[in-house]
């Protein structure tokens, strides 16, 4: 018992890990980059070329041997490892932070199952912190009713989020990333399309 209480310790301090580099990037520099990449046309290009990155990674992944096939398998320089890869999901809005983290354990060579699961522990403090941090950005300054709002928000978007994480990491689990890869391409040329031609 006291074996799986370590072990479960130890996977939740790899985790704090690997949102190292995204919680200091961001702290620092997420107004720095709203300003810069929260615009239709980089979310557009963002979501194409992380698009054909993903069929890319996946065609390059095919029949190779994954080198970590627990999460016990993954150390602290490979959750580092993903928690940069997670980074460039907080860099550039449109690009999928639980994508970006598989794709990045693909090709560090942690099997597909292993990255999708860490991937869903690693969601859990992320969205927090991300939660957390848009609130302290906007300010304290709430009435009982709008902070009571607020809270009920939060929770449910927090437990919709697990839930759809939990499902989209059991698909990835079995299927690979090509048919997002489409999908974002052909998402980020509707978008273009229309801001460019329809609008």
């Amino acid at each position: 018992m006291s074996f799986i209480k370590m072990d479960i310790l130890t996977l939740w301090f790899k985790i704090l890990v690997a949102c190292v580099p995204a919680a200091v990037i961001g702290v620092l520099f997420d107004d720095v980059f709203d300003a810069l990449f929260y615009n239709p046309v980089c979310v557009a290009l963002a979501l194409i070329l992380f698009g054909v990155a993903f069929i890319v990674v996946e065609n390059w992944n095919k029949g190779r041997s994954a080198k970590v096939n627990t999460l016990t398998e993954i150390t602290y320089t490979t959750a580092l490892l993903i928690g940069i890869f997670q980074l460039i999901a907080a860099v550039f809005p449109g690009t999928s932070r639980s994508g970006a983290t598989i794709v990045g354990a693909l090709i560090i060579g942690v099997s597909r199952t292993v990255a999708a699961e860490f991937t869903f522990f690693l969601a859990i403090p992320v969205m927090f912190g991300a939660s957390l941090l848009k609130i302290v950005k906007f300010g304290f300054d709430f009435t009982g009713l709008e902070l009571t709002l607020l809270l009920i928000g939060v929770l449910v978007s927090f437990l919709v989020s697990l839930f759809v994480l939990r499902f989209l990491m059991g698909y990835i689990k079995k299927h690979d990333f090509k048919v997002f890869g489409w999908y974002r391409i052909v998402l980020g040329i509707v978008v273009l399309l229309y801001f460019f031609v329809i609008k």
